[in-house]
């Protein structure tokens, strides 16, 4: 997903994709652990998206 796409969401819809990427992300640090993980590039992938979705609530916050 796209910052600009992550920009234009609201922040109830955030916060949903926030908590869904969380999720996908610890089941994907569990399929690591079990060394049964497909693509070891979706937990960067997954990282990223977390990481662009709080910069966006950082953007919010300081722009009030």
């Amino acid at each position: 997903m796209k910052p600009g796409e992550i920009r234009d969401m609201s922040d109830e819809q955030l916060n949903i994709l926030l908590k869904e990427a969380k999720d996908t992300l610890f089941r994907l640090r569990l399929q690591a652990r079990m060394e049964k993980l497909d693509a070891p590039s979706e937990l960067r992938k997954n990282k990223k998206l977390i990481s662009r979705i709080l910069t966006v609530f950082n953007e919010r916050k300081y722009k009030k």
